[in-house]
């Protein structure tokens, strides 16, 4: 009777392992090595082993010793430092790496009586160190390869830097002494994010995109133009795919063919042109509303009636950062085109926006905005069923722009 063997290879065993042990999210990994840190076993291998840090890392101190409990753990942050970018790990335990006497150590692990706990927790270490020497790699990599996009934080900065492309890359670095196979990088960055020198957390994964993913990143760009020039005048109907395709070539140097515009733009759940075309804009949904007027106990007195109605604060300073003059501005990279904050309605407008402007109406990112005396208004009156015009002006605001207002919380 044939006998089949179960046993797993050594080998494909340890191949397992590491690719679960990178894969362990940033909160387990941290218990982990602190766990290790702090047992008996680590402790017996003092005389083989010597704690250190990985060369070049660094930790932003503030957030080692502090104990984010019910937040998800950020592998870092990108900072700038003399004029170049940098990064700070917000853990030791991310920046850790173990000098082991291999020597010693394989002369001891072969003898019977070596403690199977102890030759455990060798395994723990080598997994560590496998895991924060590659992690390490692939941030420096990072901040070679997508400088610009690091510093302005637009899609549009982005190259395309696919794993397979940083694999070939980092086998080529001598100092470097795990395998970084693509396999290996996909399962790491997986769970990772880090946050932007604007203060943006974003997962490590949007790092590493493939060209598609840029070319996603383009046509949507392009597309919430559109809604930008249709909303000046400047465009009378949505861009057909063709026309898309042309503007991508001429401005930003993307060549991509119809076809393609048309798949990525299904892949955006966008519709066609003629689709597009029956939708109602915000531009055309706000008529009728009031000039706008600075938010102030003036303007409700004398211009704000005690009716019913809809309204609109927005503020006359950009809600982003503007894009500096450099390449960025080269590219063609405009922020949201609109500045609107807040859209609702009321069955008194003016004690409505009076609350507002108190801060009486439990929005505090709204009154931050206010307070710096750089608010507008304007509004139109309903008699009846304003609460619907409100859903209504949102969502045509949604379609719009791509997103709601700044500082509506949550869909009226």
């Amino acid at each position: 009777m044939q006998q089949h063997n179960n046993k797993i290879d050594a080998a494909l065993l340890g191949k397992i392992m590491l690719a679960r042990f990178l894969e362990l999210p940033l909160r387990a990994f941290d218990g982990l090595v602190n766990q290790v840190e702090f047992s008996t076993e680590f402790s017996a291998l003092h005389s083989w082993v010597t704690v250190a840090q990985l060369d070049g890392a660094k930790v932003l101190r503030e957030m080692a010793d502090s104990h984010l409990i019910h937040r998800p753990p950020i592998l870092g942050e990108v900072c700038e430092e003399n004029g170049k970018l940098a990064f700070r790990y917000h853990r030791d335990s991310y920046t850790r790496e173990y000098w082991l006497d291999d020597e010693e150590l394989s002369c001891l692990l072969p003898r019977p009586d070596f403690p199977r706990a102890i030759a455990g927790v060798l395994r723990k270490l080598r997994l560590i160190n496998t895991r924060n020497r590659l992690t390490h790699a692939l941030i420096q990599t990072m901040l070679a390869s997508q400088e610009e996009y690091l510093r302005s934080g637009h899609s549009l900065a982005l190259l395309p830097l696919t794993q397979a492309a940083v694999s070939a890359q980092l086998r080529l670095d001598a100092k470097l002494s795990v395998v970084a196979d693509p396999g290996r990088i996909s399962r790491l960055i997986r769970g990772l994010s880090i946050t932007l020198p604007n203060r943006r957390t974003v997962p490590l994964q949007v790092l590493f995109p493939k060209p598609r993913q840029i070319h996603c990143h383009f046509v949507d760009h392009v597309l919430k133009k559109e809604k930008a020039w249709m909303a000046e005048g400047v465009l009378q109907e949505p861009l057909p795919d063709e026309a898309i395709a042309d503007i991508l070539d001429q401005k930003y140097g993307v060549r991509l063919s119809r076809r393609t515009v048309a798949y990525i733009r299904h892949d955006l759940a966008i519709p066609d042109c003629r689709s597009r075309v029956q939708r109602m804009n915000y531009l055309a949904a706000t008529t009728g509303f009031s000039a706008l007027a600075p938010l102030t106990r003036q303007v409700l007195r004398t211009v704000v009636p005690a009716h019913s109605g809809v309204y609109e604060i927005r503020t006359a300073i950009p809600l982003y950062p503007e894009p500096s003059e450099d390449k960025c501005i080269e590219r063609g990279m405009l922020q949201t085109p609109h500045k609107v904050l807040y859209i609702g309605s009321a069955s008194d407008l003016r004690k409505r926006l009076g609350d507002h402007l108190r801060g009486g109406s439990d929005n505090a990112l709204l009154y931050r905005h206010i307070a710096d005396g750089s608010a507008r208004v304007r509004f139109r009156l309903i008699r009846s069923e304003w609460r619907w015009v409100e859903r209504e002006l949102y969502r045509v605001f949604c379609e719009t722009f791509g997103t709601p207002p700044l500082c509506n919380r949550m869909s009226p």
